[in-house]
């Protein structure tokens, strides 16, 4: 009796769409959080850049924990409180409780974005914070504090203008290896004067020589070393947003850097420890007229289906958020228009971004955070509003998508200047939810209401780091034990649904990497197919919908939750 009424209301399902709808939960669940951007009137570029943060799990208790990035003074400290990076730990009842202190995470120099990762495969997901300064990398402790490891693992490097970090095995060697991007060269006491017609303004990227970015190989010891020109991770430009992935399904995790008012850079993994850009040559580079765009928040996924990553890059106002569709060789093809984003995101000025299925009907919807650069654009252009609304875009499961922002809750109409966005469930009650940051502003959680007429699925991954496996004629590490760089594929009947485990995205922030993965009417999967990094394959068949699974690699699911 239950597999038929699971069948009828599958059935059902079909016929209908759940109306996505968010509420503004901060105050509500204990954040008191509120970004300081430094700003005094002068004009400092760092000003405009920051607000990351970070959905995850650092006390292992399955409850998406935050993680929020502040500024600082940039000149005199005028502030009877020094502004810090802020952590909410998730009491798993709905509400936050601020662990900074206790945890040793508040971190007080000038914050610009994070990622997370567990670098030392201890099973406890450590911290790296970029930046304008001196970046800081957190070890886990796995008692509910972090010790400032930087130093020690040789991630220290001289001062400068970082942005984007992201963390990979690009070697296939179990051990996580990190990306850190940097913005441009400029110090506070040589910035020029940036003045519009006697307005104040903000100087343009172009008024900047670019900084180059930095690779660091993870030596299996706890430490870490510069292997940026051995690699050729060489390419100059003003980067923002950094993320990795396997484009061409070879086995080898390549990387994507987004570039302001630069061509945009696509590395390829040549699978001996160097890589090549071949941005240009895979149509990644520019938009389908040629032009560089300022490209700020990136992420990828596959969002139609078709099971191979696209990538989504959010730009400046004037210029059209740009979604690029993947051939299934690499090669990318700008179709923004053919989707519908063209007219609707020409005018905002967006940051954060991502793939996200918010009604778990199994196609990917995009959300975009908004805000201009220019606390007075209003004086300085015709055109252009400092704070702006998100967008929120449904997925009509045809290649094209239809802003619903107005219909999505009050949670959409709020109006703030918006950087960073994550994503993740942090209620566990199978839908996902989004975490805004604003400059000078209080953060916006915003709770999925959406009705649950569609069926779901949550996985945690696990590598099995110590163990050895034979895979063909050939002998293999396990991988690494946050499963960065696994590919999932659902099958349900005729569909085939493909998600990954991906550190960075969005805008200089970090997603929860417990995949919540909306099946729409289907009630279980036919067949759930882990691929992992170093090519051990997990097989599992008839999977029930709506639970929570632990698949460790190499055996399965080792834990369930109705």
């Amino acid at each position: 009796m239950k597999r038929i009424v699971c069948v009828a209301f599958a059935l059902w399902t079909n016929f209908i769409h759940a109306e996505i709808q968010f509420t503004r939960v901060t105050d509500e669940t204990g954040i008191q959080f509120r970004h300081f951007s430094g700003a005094t009137g002068a004009k400092y570029l760092p000003e405009t850049m920051g607000g990351g943060a970070a959905f995850f799990d650092y006390d292992n208790d399955n409850a998406p924990d935050l993680y929020f990035v502040n500024g600082a003074p940039l000149t005199e400290n005028t502030k009877d409180v020094q502004p810090t990076n802020r952590l909410y730990r998730n009491s798993g009842k709905g509400t936050f409780v601020d662990v900074t202190e206790e945890a040793g995470v508040g971190n007080t120099d000038y914050g610009i974005g994070c990622c997370v990762a567990d670098y030392n495969n201890d099973g406890n997901r450590d911290l790296f914070i970029t930046n304008f300064g001196h970046n800081v990398l957190y070890r886990n402790n796995g008692d509910g504090s972090f010790t400032n490891v930087t130093h020690a693992t040789g991630t220290i490097d001289e001062p400068c203008f970082s942005t984007g970090c992201a963390f990979a095995d690009y070697n296939n060697d179990g051990w996580l290896d990190l990306v850190v991007v940097n913005y441009v060269l400029t110090d506070l006491e040589t910035t020029p004067d940036c003045t519009q017609n006697g307005i104040p303004a903000y100087c343009r990227p172009e008024d900047f020589a670019p900084a180059p970015d930095v690779f660091y190989e993870n030596n299996g010891d706890g430490t870490f070393t510069d292997v940026t020109q051995k690699a050729g991770i060489t390419a100059l430009g003003r980067g923002l947003g950094a993320i990795w992935t396997d484009v061409d399904n070879d086995g080898w995790v390549d990387l994507y850097i987004a570039n302001d008012r630069e061509a945009n850079f696509l590395y390829h993994n040549n699978g001996d420890g160097t890589f090549t850009e071949v941005g240009e040559l895979h149509g990644i580079a520019r938009n389908e007229h040629g032009d560089t765009e300022s490209s700020m928040g990136i992420d990828t996924a596959d969002y139609d289906n078709d099971g191979d990553f696209d990538v989504i890059l959010t730009h400046y106002q004037a210029e059209t958020n740009t979604l690029y569709q993947n051939d299934g060789n690499g090669i990318f093809w700008d179709v923004t228009a053919q989707s519908r984003l063209s007219e609707p995101t020409l005018l905002p000025l967006a940051w954060g971004t991502g793939f996200v299925d918010l009604d778990n009907d199994g196609w990917l919807d995009l959300f975009f955070a908004n805000g201009h650069l220019h606390d007075n654009i209003e004086a300085l252009e015709e055109v252009g509003t400092y704070k702006q609304r998100n967008q929120l875009f449904h997925n009509q499961r045809n290649g094209a998508y239809t802003d619903i922002s107005d219909i999505s809750g009050e949670g959409m109409l709020i109006e703030k200047s918006s950087r960073g966005a994550v994503f993740g469930d942090y209620d566990n009650d199978g839908d996902l939810d989004i975490l805004v940051m604003n400059i000078d502003d209080t953060p916006d959680l915003l709770r999925n209401d959406t009705p649950s007429v569609h069926h779901w699925l949550r996985i945690n991954l696990i590598g099995s780091f110590n163990t050895k496996f034979t895979v063909g004629k050939f002998h293999r590490k396990g991988s690494n034990r946050d499963g960065l760089g696994a590919r999932v594929i659902l099958q349900l009947g005729d569909t085939r649904l493909l998600r990954e485990i991906k550190s960075g995205a969005s805008y200089l922030s970090q997603n929860s990497n417990q995949l919540l993965i909306g099946l729409g009417a289907a009630d279980k999967v036919d067949r759930l197919v882990i691929h992992w990094q170093n090519g051990v394959q997990d097989e599992i068949e008839n999977v029930q919908c709506n639970q929570w699974l632990t698949i460790q690699e190499g055996k399965g699911i080792i834990s369930r939750k109705r």
